[in-house]
């Protein structure tokens, strides 16, 4: 899972962000990583780093001190005076995916390389600088980006693939719900998974407007409609048989025979 993709104003670790770093090569370097260095002057930034951000706070290091306040270049040593502990940035920020910054590894990647490792491609942009934007979820982290290009939203079929012990918990407690679903879908012989199975196609016929029909008669009809609807509740019940009750009164209950002491 790609847990963030870049665009041209995510910032980095020099606090530019992603369009002031050199992005366009007229031929592609063949070295690996590839080096994006930054482009405002003074700045000593070797390539574009990722990152993350705490809401809008930088997130800090393992020294107490923040991420703006370290060098911009390796190994990020901070820079505040007397902070004689830090052998560079490490931060103990956990990613949206449960995994520690430390664990992340950031990658700059050609289209045919990303595809050679099996990780899909969204729409190519004629445009500079914008990284892994492909569509209008790509910004999303990726726990919460069911498309993992950004191209759009998923068909049926990865949507209602297994599920596993390494789907999201939310998943895993629904998924006798979830069985039961697909094999009614069975039942009925809907194998296609784009076939979708209503429980209530009378309702949703009902509520598509008649050729020619104004609004006051939808509405009448529609109204007469949910009149002749018996409720489920008041199946079998004999309007007949139901009688008038009567209420028991409350009985005394007998005193302790204790009188409440005078006060004067």
């Amino acid at each position: 899972m790609d847990c963030k993709l870049v665009g041209p104003e995510t910032p980095c670790f020099c606090k530019h962000r992603y369009k002031q770093h050199k992005t366009d090569f007229e031929v592609i370097p063949t070295d690996r990583p590839i080096l994006l260095p930054c482009k405002q002057k003074g700045c000593k930034c070797v390539s574009y780093n990722y990152i993350p951000m705490n809401g809008s706070q930088p997130i800090r290091c393992t020294c107490k001190h923040t991420s703006e306040e370290h060098f911009e270049f390796d190994p990020f040593i901070c820079k505040r005076r007397g902070c004689t502990k830090c052998a560079g940035f490490k931060s103990s920020f956990t990613c949206g995916c449960g995994a520690p910054v430390k664990d992340h590894t950031m990658i700059v990647e050609t289209a045919e390389e990303r595809e050679a490792r099996g990780h899909p491609l969204g729409e190519s942009t004629p445009y500079a600088a914008m990284g892994g934007i492909t569509g209008f979820s790509s910004l999303a982290d990726g726990y919460q980006r069911l498309d993992p290009s950004g191209k759009g939203a998923p068909n049926k079929g990865y949507l209602e693939q297994s599920i596993t012990s390494n789907d999201n918990p939310f998943l895993r407690a629904n998924v006798q719900a979830i069985k039961a679903h697909q094999m009614r879908k069975e039942g009925k012989g809907l194998t296609n998974p784009d076939d979708e199975m209503f429980d209530d196609i009378t309702e949703r016929v009902s509520q598509m407007r008649r050729p020619g029909e104004e609004d006051m008669a939808y509405y009448e009809r529609r109204y007469q409609e949910r009149r002749q609807v018996v409720p489920s509740g008041a199946q079998g019940l004999d309007n007949g048989a139901l009688r008038p009750g009567s209420r028991k009164a409350i009985e005394q209950k007998p005193g302790s025979g204790r009188r409440p002491a005078s006060k004067k």
